[in-house]
């Protein structure tokens, strides 16, 4: 098997079960180095690897920065040079520059190596607790943000919803059906995003109620209730626009602030 179809092996793999991974590239090399431009590898998050983008002296690299990639969502350009010419630019390992991350290649080629990492990540998970029409509303237009959907009924009963992963944005829109019993499951997630569809009355009466049931304050702080973003929204769609609105801004925060503090510089 050659090494495309290892590469192609792998994504299919990782792909099918819902797991994140990046794309390393060689697009540009510089004296003696055992990998050429278009050689291309993945990395998995536990550090799997299929492909070839050179040897010792870059593979390091690229594993750190491919791990960087999976924490924050983000592509970015590597330079792997020897230590000297990083020094003759006024560079140390781990400088970013015009858009590039450097690194040292220790290997007696003393070549350069610049490689395009890009992350390929499983898309986010909303998990629906109710049937009302606000649910059944971000039920279908959370997909057209690239949002995966999963819905939870009184009937099903909520206790799985407490298995949700940490990335996973939670919203409780049951109206009246089992309110505060879906509300302490998602709380008791490790989910980033918890929202509850309904009144500050409402969402206050069911905070002071599920603080004397054992939830943490800090934990009951992070409740995004009322649900959504303050449009004025008044039909279900629109609250559910408003609520998946959130969802993106809470989703892109930390490259939006990132690029922010780069603009600033």
């Amino acid at each position: 098997m050659s090494a495309s179809d290892d590469v192609a092996k792998l994504a299919e793999e990782l792909t099918a079960r819902g797991e994140p991974f990046v794309f390393a590239t060689v697009v540009r090399t510089i004296a003696s180095v055992a990998a050429k431009p278009g050689a291309k590898a993945i990395v998995a998050a536990d550090g799997r690897m299929a492909g070839w983008v050179g040897g010792g002296c870059a593979l390091g690299a690229v594993k750190k920065a491919s791990q960087r990639c999976l924490d924050d969502g983000e592509a970015r350009l590597i330079s792997v040079m020897p230590f000297d010419q990083l020094k003759a630019q006024g560079l140390k390992p781990g400088d970013t520059r015009d858009g590039i991350e450097f690194d040292k290649n220790m290997c007696p080629s003393r070549g350069v190596v610049d490689v395009f990492i890009e992350p390929v990540l499983p898309r986010p998970q909303v998990i629906l607790c109710g049937a009302t029409p606000v649910a059944l509303a971000i039920a279908e237009l959370a997909p057209r943000v690239g949002l995966k959907v999963a819905a939870h009924t009184f009937a099903d009963g909520f206790d799985d919803v407490m298995a949700a992963g940490a990335s996973a944005f939670i919203v409780v829109a049951t109206q009246g059906s089992g309110d505060e019993d879906a509300l302490s499951a998602a709380l008791r997630s490790p989910a980033r995003y918890v929202a509850f569809v309904g009144s500050k009355a409402k969402v206050a009466a069911l905070k002071e109620s599920l603080a004397e049931k054992g939830i943490p304050p800090g934990r009951l702080a992070e409740l995004r209730g009322p649900a959504g973003i303050p449009i004025g929204a008044v039909t279900p769609e629109e609250i559910a626009l408003s609520i998946l609105a959130d969802i993106v801004q809470a989703r892109r925060r930390k490259g939006a602030a990132k690029a922010r503090m780069e603009a600033a510089e």
